[in-house]
C-alpha cells in the first residue's frame, strides 16, 4: 500500500513538471516577439545594473590597490563605524533628505502650475515660445548655470551687487552666508527642471478627454472650475507616479547641482553638504574607497527603504495608483 502511494506521489509530482515546462515553452512560443525584444532591455540592466553591485563588497573590506576589490582584506563594518562616527552622516542624510524634499514638492507644484497655464493659452504662437523659453535651461549643464550664479551674486562684480550699490545700500556677501543658499538652491533646481517637468503634465493634459471640458462650458464653469474639478482630479494618477519615481531618488542629491555652485566653499559646507559631495570628496581628497562605498551602500539602502515603504501607502489607501 505504501509503495502504490509513493508511486501515485511521483505520478503527480511529474505531472506537475511537465505541465510547468510546457508552460513556459508554450508562454516563450506565444510570445517569443515580445521576449526577443525584452532581451536587450534585458542585458542592459544585467550589464550597466547588476554586474557593477559586485562593488558593494568594498564596502567590507580595507581597499588597496595591489590585491584589488576582491583580494583586498575583510573588515566588516569598520567602514559604517568610521563613516557614522565621523560626525557627518546625519548631517549630510539631513541635507540630502531636506533639500529633496523641498526640491520634489516645488518641482511637482511649479510644473503642474506651469502645464495648467500652457494648456489653458490660446494663443498658439505665444503657447508655444512660453513652453520654449521654459524648456530652454533643462539643456544648459549645471557648469553654465553655475557661471551664471557666480556672475550674479559675486561680492565684488556680481550683478546684485553692482546694482545694490548703485542705489546706495551696502553689498551681500551671498557666498559667505548659508542662510541665503536655503533658497538660491531650490529656486535654480526649479527654474532648471520645471520646463522638463511641465512638458509630462502638460501630455496628459492633451490626452484627456475634451467632451468633459465642452460639457463644463456648456454648464457655465469658468477656466478655473475646470481646472479645480477636471484637470486637477485627472492628473492625480500622473502626480503620484511621479511623486513616487521622486521619492525613490529623494536620499540621492543633485550632485552636479550642489558641486558646481558650491564647489569646496567650508563656509558653506555644513549647510550644503549632501551624501554625494561627502562620497565624492572621500574618493578624491582621501582616496578612501571604503568610506565612500559604505557611504553609498547606506544612500541606496535609505532609498530602498523609503521607496518601500512609500509604494506600501499608495497601496494601502489606493492600490491602482501603486508602483508595484
Amino acid at each position: 500500500m505504501a509503495a502504490e502511494v509513493k508511486t501515485a506521489v511521483k505520478a503527480v509530482k511529474r505531472t506537475k513538471l511537465e505541465r510547468k515546462g510546457g508552460g513556459l515553452f508554450k508562454e516563450l512560443a506565444r510570445n517569443k516577439v515580445l521576449y526577443l525584444m525584452f532581451v536587450p532591455i534585458a542585458l542592459y540592466f544585467i550589464i550597466f545594473n547588476y554586474i557593477p553591485m559586485a562593488g558593494i563588497v568594498v564596502a567590507f573590506k580595507s581597499f588597496n590597490y595591489q590585491e584589488g576589490m576582491f583580494g583586498s582584506p575583510w573588515t566588516g563594518f569598520d567602514n559604517f563605524e568610521y563613516f557614522f562616527s565621523s560626525g557627518k552622516a546625519w548631517l549630510v542624510t539631513k541635507n540630502t533628505f531636506m533639500y529633496n524634499s523641498v526640491f520634489l514638492a516645488a518641482y511637482l507644484f511649479f510644473s503642474i502650475l506651469v502645464a495648467v497655464l500652457i494648456a489653458e493659452m490660446s494663443g498658439k504662437i505665444f503657447k508655444k515660445t512660453t513652453q520654449t523659453l521654459l524648456f530652454l535651461p533643462y539643456f544648459l549643464s549645471w557648469v553654465a548655470v553655475a557661471a551664471i550664479v557666480y556672475n550674479l551674486f559675486n561680492y565684488e562684480y556680481g550683478l546684485l551687487n553692482s546694482v545694490l550699490t548703485g542705489l546706495g545700500l551696502d553689498p551681500v556677501d551671498i557666498y559667505s552666508s548659508t542662510s541665503y543658499w536655503y533658497f538660491i538652491l531650490p529656486f535654480f533646481y526649479v527654474w532648471k527642471w520645471v520646463g522638463f517637468g511641465s512638458v509630462l503634465y502638460l501630455s496628459a493634459i492633451m490626452g484627456f478627454d475634451t467632451s468633459a471640458y465642452e460639457a463644463a462650458k456648456i454648464d457655465g464653469a469658468n477656466v478655473f472650475q475646470r481646472v479645480r474639478y477636471l484637470t486637477i482630479p485627472l492628473l492625480k494618477p500622473t502626480t503620484i507616479i511621479l511623486l513616487l519615481l521622486g521619492i525613490g531618488r529623494i536620499m540621492r542629491g543633485e550632485f552636479d547641482m550642489f558641486y558646481q555652485l558650491i564647489g569646496n566653499n567650508g563656509i558653506l559646507m555644513d549647510a550644503t553638504d549632501i551624501i554625494d559631495t561627502l562620497v565624492f570628496r572621500s574618493l578624491i581628497v582621501s582616496q578612501d574607497f571604503g568610506m565612500a562605498s559604505a557611504g553609498g551602500l547606506y544612500q541606496s539602502v535609505l532609498c530602498f527603504v523609503i521607496i518601500m515603504i512609500a509604494n506600501g501607502l499608495v497601496k494601502r489607501y489606493d492600490r491602482d495608483q501603486a508602483l508595484f
